[in-house]
């Protein structure tokens, strides 16, 4: 039988990126994909609606938000007509989409439970990247790695999980520490996880979070504090 595997995007104002993502998503592999509008003032709903994707609008802003407002949709199925797999990836055109295929992979055949895609071990365009983007992966996955003996190389957006382990992760964060938070709590509860290399390039459309100082050092902060406060 063939899984269900379904997407969710979380996006805030990305109608010039929005499009491409869901052009480049592996239809073949992909039953459903959930574009969660986080407040936009653009015309990101009626694009990601264009192009196949559900819209579920979520105006209260943060990256958590918009993440959980995905999940809450999905859980409201028929248990049934739940997925098997979700993929996270962001709605900037920066990760390559057609790479889900890559990401879903481990757990299809080898039992995982998480896949991260990995930037730091794939490709990244040169200013993909900034270099505070760079050392805050560092040093939390090394964090990870010290307190609680998991080790990843990024807290990469673009990822693969299954809806299952999803639901027992219990997320809970509404903004920057989304992704990290994901990771702690598979570590805590020894989940199988995995990373695999990712291509990476620069994203369409200036970024909420690394292109401003105010966004870097409160997404700086916020990871660091939801790694300290898992333990």
């Amino acid at each position: 039988m063939k899984p269900k595997i379904d997407v969710i995007i979380p996006a805030f104002n990305e109608e010039n990126a929005v499009d491409k993502v869901l052009v480049d998503i592996p239809w073949d592999l992909v039953r459903e994909v959930i574009v969660c509008n986080n407040g936009s003032t653009d015309r990101t709903a009626e694009v990601a609606r264009a192009n196949g994707a559900t819209v579920q609008d979520e105006p209260q802003k943060g990256y958590g938000h918009a993440c959980l407002k995905g999940i809450h949709y999905l859980k409201q199925k028929p248990l049934e007509e739940q997925p098997d797999i979700v993929v996270f990836l962001d709605a900037d055109y920066s990760d390559f989409p057609e790479e889900a295929t890559l990401l879903v992979k481990p757990i299809l055949e080898d039992g995982a439970d998480m896949v991260i895609g990995s930037r730091a071990l794939g490709e990244l365009e040169r200013g993909s990247m900034t270099p505070q983007q760079v050392f805050g992966n560092w040093l939390a996955t090394n964090l990870i790695k010290l307190f609680y003996n998991y080790h990843f190389t990024d807290l990469g957006p673009f990822r693969a999980i299954k809806w299952d382990k999803l639901l027992a992760l219990d997320m809970q964060d509404k903004t920057y520490g989304w992704t990290v938070e994901m990771q702690v709590k598979a570590a805590k509860m020894k989940m199988n996880c995995c990373e695999i290399p990712v291509t990476y390039r620069k994203r369409i459309g200036k970024s909420k979070v690394s292109g401003t100082i105010k966004g870097t050092i409160l997404a700086g902060h916020k990871i660091l504090w939801t790694i300290f406060k898992l333990l």
